[in-house]
């Protein structure tokens, strides 16, 4: 079994970097998927489960034995993490306890000044119990879970503030979007992104590992653009979701599902499940995880 704390895997990209994917997990199938692609590619990465995927799986503890029981079955080899994606004040607690191995605390609804408090209280319990944490600053755009960002840019002087609590890693609003990116998006904000990581790296004394959220569908070039100004982590779930619904899709329209046995559920998505694979491989290589054990 390779379930590992999410700290070191991120550390170790931010200082030689590159950056790991955090692939959302809704299912077994979804889970399979991510493991397979890791293995394969040789690549570190986070499973990530966000409060909704885990109320459908069955809660905190059944989402962390599956993805630990998948990672012993199928004899992953490779550094795993279990990461709670977007978790609020109370998930995080219970992530922690069920066993996850890095959490995300998303208070980027709340006023700053609660977010800050919030987040130095939740630092406090992670780290009592060895498990990093990641907070937001400036509010994501689109919606996950049902919190509602309109793309903000991060502030400087609170994504300070925010290191300052003694969190492991930081997402902050470059202009990124959950879910799909409308036409007339005008990209990241990469300056920003450089003096924000000048200013957290300055108040840190280190190389801070800084989050990217939504990067489905972001041009490949300003992924590597903000790997080189100090993104470690990046979260990737629409990209999957949209290459299984494709799949999906195209073997019903094919009528593909009227032959023979395909009726059954493991037939029937299959297709679906090997897209989700092939998006996850190819989001490590972009991302420069592959061969990095």
């Amino acid at each position: 079994m390779t379930i590992v704390n999410g700290k070191r895997i991120i550390e170790n990209a931010r200082t030689q970097g590159y950056a790991i994917g955090a692939f959302n997990t809704n299912n077994l199938e979804w889970t399979q998927a991510i493991l397979r692609a890791a293995q394969k590619e040789h690549s570190p990465i986070l499973i990530a489960v966000s409060m909704g995927a885990a109320k459908y799986i069955g809660g905190y503890k059944m989402a962390k034995d599956m993805i630990t029981d998948l990672d012993k079955s199928l004899n992953i080899s490779v550094p795993v993490a279990i990461h709670l994606d977007h978790g609020n004040y109370q998930a995080v607690k219970d992530a922690i306890e069920s066993g996850f191995t890095s959490a995300m605390f998303d208070g980027s609804e709340l006023a700053f000044e609660d977010n800050l408090s919030k987040t130095k209280e939740l630092v406090n319990f992670a780290h009592d119990r060895m498990i990093p944490l990641e907070a937001e600053v400036g509010s994501i755009g689109g919606e996950e879970d049902g919190i509602i960002g309109n793309g903000e840019i991060a502030s400087i002087d609170q994504a300070v503030a925010m290191a300052r609590t003694g969190i492991d890693y930081l997402a902050a609003g470059i202009g990124n979007i959950h879910g799909r990116y409308p036409d007339n998006w005008q990209g990241l904000k990469l300056e920003h992104l450089k003096k924000l990581a000048q200013a957290v790296n300055q108040v840190t004394g280190k190389d801070f590992p800084l989050v990217l959220h939504g990067a489905s569908g972001i041009p490949d070039t300003q992924i590597k653009m903000a790997i080189k100004y100090g993104i470690s982590k990046i979260n990737i779930n629409t990209e999957a979701q949209l290459a299984f619904h494709q799949s999906v899709r195209d073997f019903v329209v094919a009528n593909k599902d009227l032959e023979g046995k395909n009726y059954d559920p493991r037939k029937f998505l299959a297709s679906g499940v090997e897209a989700i694979e092939e998006t996850v491989i190819g989001r490590i290589k972009v991302f420069g995880s592959d061969q990095r054990l």
